[in-house]
């Protein structure tokens, strides 16, 4: 209420002193001038009321009940007030008729249309507590319609009728106004008291969620930026500005994990990191993108260092002896690459093009990427062109990788993950697949193609009696965002006449990056039955809110949390975080990753409900899933 007054307020005064200029103008200057002198004083008293202490603002959950009761009546004052000031200043415009010879001068529009005006503007402003607006507004409309009614002439009496209509409606709008301001601000309270509430209890969640997302960006072991966090930041960086990149990938470190083991292996990484940051300029990113493989962006103008320089003072840091290793051992190869770009996936790629030229030249080499080196990329991207010849000749496959429930053994569902074999390239990663099939045009393209094969799928299910084993299919943000998935999906399921529980679109977290771009599209195949998951979580983007806005039904532990679950304490609690965040939210939880018998045995003992990996069911072809699994599926059952 105080806020709205005293945003109205300077609006009434405005008013005012334009109707003493009229009133000066029209030969009423004296009783302009007091007029308007006797409204800002009204005004004023006003403001002051508004801006006087009041006991009840200071209102909270822990204030004692005799005092909250002093505060009530606090409230009930400071508002039994405010209503006498704007009747005061609503009796100062009543009287405008004085100003215009009781609304028969050649100024009686003037006044009648700031009369409208101001009394308009005191109901809109006056949302919370009807009394004010309507105890202000009220004189200076029956002056007016008592004014015209005395003129007597018809048009008068018409406009007497109008005003008082007016009123009617205004009163009307006031107190409809208050009981939606009332309702919001009580929904507000109780949303607020119930926040309050599950504040403590999310707070452990939070806790985890935070180390969740510095998970998401850097790398546990070595402690710099991983792949993710390494690409977010080299990107802000990368706007406007010429940077040099550096891949690296460790020479012989094959031979120590196998000879000395792993954790002498991760000691190795550990050093490596180490010596990289001691090595790397000043404001330059180091990141560990996975495995043995690093990568260096920095600014060489900027830091007076060569990009030959740079390399070359690292190829000698990780040539140092390590303890326990033979001298020479272990060394590094490195690709460098540094000129404009369009984007930093076209840096990474030229950057591992010139690494693997290192390589092919032997260890403790660095390459730096030429027009040799670009037209061999070139050829590379040749694949862009065979993509649609592929598809056209249906090359590509669609494999099957079971997902089990709590027991290992029930069949609850399948994912569909593509596989292609190039016949020049040999296998092509479904990453790369979905990058060449966006570069080339071809997303909605491979989207059906990947859609008619997943139909097949769970049309074969039906007609051997597993209707309630559910088919999952991935969809990469890029296709979610630029394709109508919904459409697509929603059609082809129709004119099958499949039921759309048994499809489930998996989405990855980075999809959560652009929410409004997607969920539309979410929500139209939510509302359809069709199911979604939200795959790899832990590693990406997505916020506790987002799940809701993404209308996940399930989420996918990623594999990097639950591969050697049994000897990491922090996976163990980070597992144990997502299962209690999805029984909070109601949500399925699958475990990706399970490789070993005690992985296994773990998840059951947390109670995971959904398990999914190579110790379970690799993926496979569908005439092999068709002879194995669903024979001994329908032999079990």
């Amino acid at each position: 209420m105080r806020s709205s007054v005293l945003a109205a307020i300077p609006v009434n005064m405005l008013l005012g002193l334009a109707s003493m200029l009229v009133a000066y103008r029209s030969g009423h200057g004296e009783a302009g001038a007091l007029w308007f002198a006797v409204s800002t004083c009204a005004n004023l008293l006003r403001i002051g009321l508004c801006r006087a202490p009041c006991l009840g603002l200071n209102l909270t959950a822990e204030t004692p009940p005799g005092m909250a009761a002093a505060a009530a009546r606090s409230v009930d004052r400071h508002l039994r007030a405010c209503t006498a000031a704007a009747c005061l200043s609503g009796l100062v415009w009543s009287s405008q008729p004085l100003l215009c010879e009781g609304y028969t001068s050649a100024q009686t529009l003037f006044y009648l249309a700031i009369t409208c005006g101001i009394t308009a503007g005191a109901v809109t402003h006056g949302t919370a507590y009807a009394r004010i607006p309507l105890s202000f507004i009220l004189l200076p409309l029956l002056s007016v319609f008592i004014c015209l009614c005395a003129a007597g002439d018809f048009d008068r009496n018409c406009l007497a009728a109008c005003v008082l209509l007016y009123l009617l409606a205004l009163t009307h709008t006031a107190f409809r106004s208050e009981a939606g301001f009332r309702e919001a601000s009580r929904l507000k309270n109780e949303a607020t008291a119930l926040a309050r509430s599950r504040a403590e209890a999310h707070a452990s969640v939070s806790a985890l969620a935070d180390e969740m997302r510095r998970r998401a960006t850097h790398d546990d072991l070595t402690g710099l930026l991983n792949r993710a966090g390494f690409i977010q930041q080299a990107e802000d960086r990368l706007r406007g500005s010429t940077l040099g990149l550096l891949l690296l990938d460790l020479d012989g470190f094959k031979f120590i994990n196998d000879v000395y083991g792993h954790k002498a292996g991760d000691r190795v990484l550990v050093e490596v990191a180490r010596r990289m940051s001691a090595a790397l300029p000043e404001h330059g990113l180091a990141a560990r993108l996975g495995g043995d493989e690093f990568a260096v962006l920095y600014d060489p103008a900027a830091t007076g260092v060569p990009q030959e320089q740079l390399a070359a003072r690292l190829i000698a840091a990780v040539g140092q002896p390590f303890d326990g290793f033979d001298a020479g051992r272990l060394g590094v190869s490195i690709g460098v690459h540094s000129g404009p770009e369009p984007s930093l996936t076209d840096m990474l790629s030229c950057a591992d093009e010139a690494l693997y030229a290192a390589k092919a030249a032997g260890r403790n080499h660095f390459r730096m990427f030429d027009a040799g080196l670009r037209d061999r990329l070139q050829m590379r991207r040749d694949l862009e062109r065979d993509l649609s010849t592929a598809l056209a000749e249906a090359t590509p496959e669609v494999w099957f990788q079971p997902i089990y429930a709590m027991d290992a053994t029930t069949l609850v569902g399948l994912e569909a993950l593509v596989r292609w074999q190039h016949a020049r390239l040999g296998w092509i990663s479904p990453p790369d697949l979905v990058a060449t099939a966006a570069t080339a045009g071809l997303t909605e393209s491979l989207l059906r193609y990947i859609l008619e094969r997943v139909c097949a799928m769970m049309l074969v299910l039906r007609d051997r009696g597993f209707g309630g084993v559910r088919v999952a299919m991935n969809v990469s943000p890029r296709e979610m965002a630029q394709v109508p998935v919904d459409e697509i999906v929603i059609e082809r399921l129709q004119s099958l006449d499949l039921p759309p529980a048994m499809l489930e679109i998996e989405i990855t977290e980075e999809t959560a990056l652009d929410i409004g771009a997607v969920q539309g599209k979410l929500q139209a195949l939510s509302r359809a039955g069709i199911r979604v998951a939200l795959d790899d979580f832990g590693i990406g983007y997505s916020s506790l809110s987002s799940l809701r806005q993404l209308r996940a039904d399930r989420i996918k532990i990623d594999r990097s949390f639950v591969t050697g679950l049994g000897t990491c304490d922090d996976k163990h609690g980070l597992v144990l975080a997502v299962l209690g965040l999805g029984r909070l939210l109601g949500l399925e939880v699958v475990a990706e990753g399970v490789e070993s018998d005690e992985d296994l045995r773990i998840l059951q003992t947390m109670g995971c409900p959904f398990l999914q990996g190579y110790h379970l069911g690799r993926p496979m072809p569908v005439p092999v899933l068709e002879a194995t699994l669903l024979v001994t599926c329908t032999e079990a059952a």
